[in-house]
C-alpha cells in the first residue's frame, strides 16, 4: 500500500468553475457514482461511500461556509 503525501491546499475558483464542479458532484451523487475531481495538479477520487457535510464559521466580521466531503482510504 502507497502512502501519499500529506497536502491541504485551498484552492480558489471562479463563480462558473465553481458552479460547473457542483454540478458534476451532484450528478455523481444522484447517480451513485464516484466522483473525479482535479485540484491544484492532483486527480482526486471520491469514493460513493464518502461522507458529506456543511459547516459554517464565524469570526468577528467573517463568514465562512464549507462543503466537505471525507472518506477514508482502503
Amino acid at each position: 500500500m502507497s502512502t501519499k503525501k500529506e497536502r491541504d491546499i485551498e484552492k480558489e475558483y471562479s463563480t462558473t468553475e465553481f458552479v460547473a464542479k457542483l454540478r458534476r458532484l451532484a450528478d455523481a451523487l444522484e447517480n451513485d457514482e464516484k466522483f473525479e475531481i482535479q485540484i491544484a495538479g492532483e486527480r482526486i477520487y471520491v469514493p460513493v461511500r464518502a461522507k458529506y457535510n456543511i459547516e459554517h464559521e464565524r469570526e468577528g466580521n467573517s463568514e465562512e461556509i464549507e462543503f466537505q466531503i471525507k472518506w477514508e482510504n482502503e
